[in-house]
């Protein structure tokens, strides 16, 4: 819908605003508000009610708008501010919003009309470029041809196999590895990198410094660096006789040696 070559509530809105060089703010809303109305009542001929809405709305708002800076307020109509200021912010979002669009709207009409005085060249290859490329030769026949087809049907085309063996590895239990560590003690003091280099795998490694943590804690192993930086010596501390299951040794259960693994 147009007025007065105005499209719409904010074109009309954002074209009184912009005709006094104001920046949109709620001091321009409420210039431009009695402006706005009376541009407003000349709709009332039209036929389209939801255009006409629309127009309507606007104005209904810049008028509470412009009404509630005018009267004066009494301590009770804070909820009432509130809706106002709500409806101002929606008001000011909507109407940047459209100021960026038609403002986007004029770069591309400009862009649109730039383009259509041009037209792409339609002409053929030119002759000195024609014979650049030496003519295609094919130095097989079709016996040859064939041969090399059948070749390559007679390959195994079976789908390599990807080995996952890796991934399945066996589970290391830190309660056996509790016991090989005491039984290694037994025999005098470990040295930890003697310990951790003869794992057999990662695994062992993490399941025996596990070990050696669980032992600590209870108290059935100490360590020892006599200079900073240098080697870490486990020795034994007080056990109970010797002959008791290892497995089982210290604060730790039976039922959670077994569950126990890495």
């Amino acid at each position: 819908m147009r007025l007065d070559n105005f499209t719409g509530p904010f074109d009309l809105l954002l074209g009184l605003i912009s005709k006094r060089r104001l920046d949109v703010t709620e001091i321009a809303l409420a210039e431009v508000t009695d402006e706005f109305i009376a541009y407003t009542t000349e709709l009332k001929d039209q036929a389209n009610l939801a255009e006409i809405s629309q127009f309507l709305l606007v104005a209904a708002t810049l008028l509470d708008l412009k009404t509630a800076r005018l009267l004066p307020h009494e301590d009770g109509e804070e909820v009432l501010d509130l809706e106002l200021l709500e409806a101002r912010d929606l008001l000011f979002a909507r109407l940047l919003q459209y100021k960026a669009y038609k403002s986007v709207s004029g770069y591309l009409a400009e862009a649109m009309a730039a383009g259509s005085i041009r037209a792409p060249r339609d002409v053929d290859l030119e002759p000195e470029f024609q014979d650049v490329l030496p003519p295609l030769e094919l130095n097989i026949g079709p016996g040859e041809l064939a041969g090399i087809f059948a070749t390559v049907l007679q390959r195994d085309h079976t789908p390599p196999s990807v080995a996952v063996d890796h991934i399945h590895l066996p589970l290391v239990s830190v309660s056996e590895q509790r016991g090989h560590i005491l039984s290694l003690l037994r025999a005098g003091d470990v040295d930890f990198q003697d310990l951790l280099e003869t794992a057999e795998n990662t695994l062992v490694v993490v399941a025996r410094f596990l070990a050696l943590l669980e032992l600590f804690k209870v108290g059935l192993c100490d360590f020892d660096q006599p200079e900073p930086l240098g080697r870490l010596l486990i020795h034994r501390t007080e056990m109970n006789e010797d002959g008791v299951d290892l497995r089982t040794e210290g604060d730790w259960s039976g039922d959670e040696a077994e569950g126990e693994q890495t």
